[in-house]
């Protein structure tokens, strides 16, 4: 009798990441989807068991897909400045700030992260490709840009248990990190740039490291997390995570402005709820006459957070006003085991996304090939529905 071979999964013409020797054998599902040509886990195991992993234990989250560009020289933080709509001249040295960034309309162009570092040198992390956007706006000022896309490797570490895991890796003095620090270490003499960022809305931090020493330190945090219950999971238990913590994802939830096709589909900060993000008395910005005139308008429509009666997600569910006249549509759409409420997102035309009165949902629903048409009750909520203090526990506990 011979022995079964098993066959290697098609990837689709996606690249590996840097972790991919140590994910694949782990993908069970060969669930792959593609982020940025990379071939990133959707789900390797059992989406709920990953969830639930996110919330009671450690876990493991390849980032290296996202885009990351170097911004250094005498301007780099008025290059910076003049690109997101927050002012970065109160974010200090060995700190990160969530940032957005818009266009001459006011509409936003991506999301991101922007970390200062120590020697005065900047990282900007986002989803969309942003080199050509960058040399525009840095053009005549002494500064240099690179791409580190593939230059810099980087692990989400998330979950309760994942600050007991970077001290048993002997990263001493990481639970003096508040939410948002930058600190280095060094892990068997490599080092490794720690944040205390996530997508969870938990305890959690993100790692960055060279990719030559990526697998060096996937073994290290595998070995010191054992005892933790560190699991690795795929991208679709964190969207769960994402959606409880109230977090916005590009081509889901919103359109950058640099890839929508038909005109009206783009939207602006008001219109996101992003605008405490938005800093008009700091010196000029991309954007900023749009949006200084924006925000005395009323918004013609809202991205709210909905909750919705029963347990079925809503997804790409219409919204009705009087269970008649279509306001709105559902982007995102979840019911969360943590919270037990049944949760969405969704874009409401104004009025009817202010007041948030007799709002209902159109669920359809697949049951052994025959459709169901539900219609279910619907109030609008504030956005960040999990809001655990282990997020800002500073030091955090080791549960």
């Amino acid at each position: 009798m011979t022995a079964r071979t098993l066959r290697e999964p098609a990837l689709m013409g996606l690249i590996p990441g840097p972790f991919h020797d140590r994910i694949a054998p782990l993908n069970v599902q060969q669930g792959w989807m593609n982020w940025m040509g990379v071939a990133a886990p959707s789900v390797l195991d059992t989406v709920e068991f990953e969830y639930f992993a996110i919330r009671n234990q450690a876990t493991v989250f390849d980032i290296s897909p996202m885009n990351k560009y170097r911004i250094a020289g005498p301007d780099a933080e008025a290059v910076v400045n003049r690109l997101v709509t927050r002012d970065i001249r109160k974010l200090r040295p060995g700190r990160v700030a969530y940032v957005i960034w818009c266009d001459e309309e006011g509409n936003v162009v991506d999301d991101g992260t922007v970390f200062r570092f120590a020697d005065g040198t900047f990282r900007l992390c986002c989803q969309e490709p942003q080199m050509a956007w960058l040399e525009d706006v840095a053009h005549g000022f002494d500064v240099s840009l690179a791409d580190e896309s593939a230059d810099v490797a980087g692990l989400a570490l998330q979950g309760p248990t994942s600050c007991a895991v970077l001290k048993d890796m002997g990263l001493t003095g990481v639970e003096g990190m508040k939410p948002f620090d930058i600190m280095e270490f060094k892990v068997k003499a490599k080092s490794v740039t720690v944040s205390r960022t996530g997508f969870t809305g938990d305890l959690g931090y993100e790692l960055w490291m060279a990719p030559g020493d990526a697998l060096m330190l996937w073994d290290h945090m595998m070995q010191a997390g054992h005892l933790r219950g560190i699991r690795v999971i795929g991208f679709e238990a964190l969207d769960m995570a994402r959606i409880e913590a109230g977090f916005l994802l590009p081509r889901v939830d919103f359109i950058s402005s640099q890839t929508h096709l038909r005109p009206g589909r783009s939207r602006n900060p008001y219109e996101l709820g992003l605008d405490w993000l938005v800093d008009l008395s700091k010196p000029h910005f991309n954007g900023r006459r749009a949006l200084l005139r924006l925000s005395n308008l009323r918004p013609k429509r809202k991205l709210v957070t909905l909750e919705i009666s029963r347990d079925k997600p809503a997804h790409h569910a219409i919204v009705y006003h009087r269970g008649k006249k279509e306001v709105g549509f559902v982007t995102s759409a979840l019911w969360s085991p943590t919270l037990k409420r049944n949760i969405a997102y969704a874009w409401v035309d104004t009025p009817y996304c202010n007041d948030g009165r007799d709002l209902s949902v159109e669920i359809y629903l697949q049951r052994e090939l025959i459709w169901q048409r539900r219609k279910e009750r619907a109030v609008i909520v504030d956005r960040a529905l999990f809001r655990s203090p282990r997020r800002t526990a500073t030091p955090p506990a080791d549960f």
